[in-house]
């Protein structure tokens, strides 16, 4: 037997896909074969708030499944809608590589010492809320484009700086390009960054199901709960941050305005063993303390992608 995945064919996604391939290929001792397919999100250059959020990337690799165009696709967690798709399940989350963003800069610079009036780049209106928090005197520019054109922009002077995901520079060997690394406790990152999501037909879930990993799924499933509790698209200011430590789950989520103003923040924590549910329960909490304190009026929730 050989099984088909599918995945966007952008540098970033066929490389995480290949590790994901050759994984899969040594737990199942079968074949595999890598299916390219292109989203809307890969031919539409428009900003991503005018094309729906993150979602577009998801679509028609689902669509290509569920015609039975491949068996499995791989995506990047974060830019998957937290509305399950009935007839599909997420059969396996691998363990999540870093979850932080990174500041790719020039000269050296880190997000503080760029000079007054620096051009920064991202499409991320999560990113774009946070840069606008933390340095209101720069210009943030709203920008497209897969990781080496970003890159490029600044290479060649037209951006002081772009705003990275630390996974999908390592999974393209381009550490180098960082300058800085983010905290997550001051910088939180979109939920369930830096992890990978797997997804079949359902009834279909043991083809993949020896790549999940139990505490990341808790982990991601946590971060994920509070973006749809909140009823957020993917695209939504919104920053999530889950660790377990000694059995316990420790769940912060942030929400912007996204002119960067000011933000919400909630935490809290459980422990696994003592809740059915833990990422159902946490997430919920948090969720519901955001919206008490007025998170549906601060930011653009509403409307999943």
């Amino acid at each position: 037997m050989t099984i088909r995945i599918g995945t966007r064919a952008s540098a970033l996604a066929m490389a995480q896909t290949g590790m994901m391939a050759d994984l899969l290929a040594k737990k199942s001792g079968q074949d595999v074969e890598i299916i390219p397919i292109t989203t809307e999100g890969d031919r539409n250059k428009a900003s991503l708030a005018e094309i729906g959020g993150t979602g577009v990337f998801a679509a028609a690799l689902r669509e290509a499944l569920l015609a039975g165009e491949c068996d499995v696709v791989v995506h990047s967690l974060k830019d998957l809608p937290t509305q399950p798709l009935p007839g599909l399940a997420i059969a396996a989350i691998p363990k999540r590589a870093d979850a932080r963003d990174a500041v790719c800069a020039r000269d050296g610079f880190t997000l503080e010492t760029l000079p007054q009036g620096a051009r920064i780049g991202t499409g991320s209106p999560r990113r774009q809320a946070q840069l606008r928090s933390r340095r209101p005197d720069v210009e943030v520019l709203d920008i497209r484009g897969n990781v080496d054109t970003r890159l490029g922009r600044v290479a060649s002077g037209d951006l002081d700086a772009v705003i990275l995901s630390v996974a999908g520079l390592t999974r393209l060997g381009r550490t180098e390009a960082i300058t800085e690394y983010l905290d997550l406790s001051s910088w939180p990152t979109a939920p369930g960054q830096g992890a990978l999501a797997l997804e079949t037909r359902a009834g279909e879930e043991k083809l993949v199901a020896a790549l999940d990993h139990g505490p990341t799924r808790t982990m991601v499933e946590s971060e994920r709960g509070v973006l749809h509790r909140l009823e957020a698209g993917c695209a939504a200011p919104i920053g999530a941050t889950a660790m377990i430590e000694d059995g316990m789950l420790f769940v912060s989520a942030r929400v912007y305005r996204p002119d960067g103003t000011a933000h919400l923040t909630s935490s809290h924590a459980l422990y696994v063993s003592d809740s059915a549910e833990p990422s159902v329960e946490v997430s919920a909490r948090i969720a519901d303390e955001l919206l008490a304190n007025g998170a549906a009026e601060f930011a653009p929730l509403g409307g999943q992608s």
